[in-house]
């Protein structure tokens, strides 16, 4: 670390899902990393040495990092300017109209330029909107032409974190060569394997592997409302196709894609090509659909008009407390159009006030959905139906 600077890296946005379990990485590197966020309340948890939400394996090197000093966490921009390596990392959502804000990251270091200091490198590392990195660094230069910039997607999966940081190669794009060395140099302290590429190459990696894997799970889904139409179990159908078949191999079952990044990255691509990607936008209906279809064929099978529907899980995936464009949520609004009444539950989500006990749910329920496919649920003994699209119970999918 220099010696005009305090701190090795400062995260930006880092008590959120993305930064927090890179600044807890990065800390267990022997660097002594700063967490700069606006979220109070989440930093205070850090500082308490609390992660703010469930992710898997950070809890002891949090403690740990908070013990020996490696590790601290504020509210207060001036981390900023204390600290060698700054890595940005803001959300990039969508609006109502499906369009991305591509100045969210852009104005979010903007209102820092004055905290910036000669001999920093600045690192994006949220999703960004193809363009974005050049404007930030012509945004930067005006002010500080010294300053080396980077971007440095991250690839990381939700819950696996604290794994995938040190075992993923880390892509890292820049325009000169010191600064792709310097970023090279500092996620090498969590990988030996780092990818060089352009900017706009790299953001369009990011972009397309996001895509990727919608357009992928919306495969699976469409596949699953065929054979379901047909009375056939997609889940048998697709446990043959998988069988000693590697052409097959990486088909995913059917189940809710969603949380903050596949749907809002594929939608970033819709909009760089001006409404021309179909394929992107063939996925977005089936996929956001597929809560009206199951309601539609629960509809075929039950009064649903005088009964009490129960959703299992409401977090984004399995073994999460992240709720964030959670499918669940949308199945909720249909079946309250359509059922009695509708209760919701989950065992990892705490955020959500209108959430019962379990046992509740089986206490006055008629019909259950499994809407996030926690481990929990697979073996729930109830004697009432059960809508599992995901076949966490290995009964099958057919609904």
């Amino acid at each position: 670390m220099a010696a005009e600077f305090e701190f090795d890296v400062c995260i930006i946005g880092g008590a959120g899902h993305v930064g927090f379990p890179l600044a807890v990485a990065f800390a267990t590197r022997g660097l002594r990393v700063c967490i700069y966020d606006i979220n109070q309340g989440a930093v205070d948890q850090i500082t308490a040495g609390r992660a703010p939400f469930l992710e898997p394996g950070v809890q002891a090197p949090l403690e740990a990092a908070l013990a020996d000093g490696t590790l601290v966490a504020g509210a207060d921009p001036g981390l900023v300017s204390r600290s060698e390596h700054v890595v940005v990392v803001v959300g990039t959502p969508v609006d109502q109209h499906l369009s991305p804000d591509p100045e969210a990251v852009p104005r979010a270091l903007g209102a820092l330029l004055d905290r910036l200091r000669p001999g920093q490198l600045v690192v994006l590392r949220s999703t960004v909107f193809p363009g974005v990195t050049r404007r930030v660094e012509q945004l930067v230069a005006s002010v500080h032409p010294d300053l080396d910039l980077a971007f440095c997607p991250e690839r990381i999966a939700e819950g696996h974190a604290m794994t995938e940081l040190f075992s993923l190669p880390q892509i890292v794009a820049a325009r000169t060569a010191r600064a792709t060395a310097r970023a090279s140099a500092l996620f090498g302290t969590l990988t030996g394997s780092i990818i060089e590429m352009e900017p706009e190459e790299a953001e369009l990696a990011k972009l397309f592997t996001n895509a990727w894997r919608y357009i992928k799970f919306a495969a699976a889904n469409q596949y699953f409302m065929i054979a379901n139409d047909l009375g056939l179990d997609f889940a048998r159908i697709r446990e043959a196709m998988m069988q000693d078949y590697p052409r097959t191999a990486d088909l995913p079952g059917a189940g809710f894609a969603a949380g903050p990044c596949l749907f809002k990255d594929t939608m970033q691509l819709a909009s760089v090509t001006g409404g021309a990607f179909a394929l992107g936008h063939s996925a977005m209906l089936v996929n956001e659909g597929l809560p009206d279809y199951l309601v539609k064929r629960m509809e075929q099978r039950h009064d649903l008009f005088s009964q009490t529907v129960g959703i299992l899980g409401m977090a984004f995936k399995a073994e999460s407390d992240d709720r964030r464009s959670s499918l669940s949520y949308r199945l909720k609004r249909v079946l309250a159009f359509r059922a009695q009444r509708v209760l919701t539950t989950d065992p990892y989500v705490t955020d959500d006030p209108e959430l019962v006990p379990l046992e509740q749910v089986l206490a006055e329920a008629d019909v259950l959905v499994i809407g996030a496919p926690h481990a929990q649920y697979a073996d729930l003994v109830t004697d009432l139906p059960v809508v599992d699209v995901w076949d966490l119970r290995g009964n099958g999918s057919l609904t």
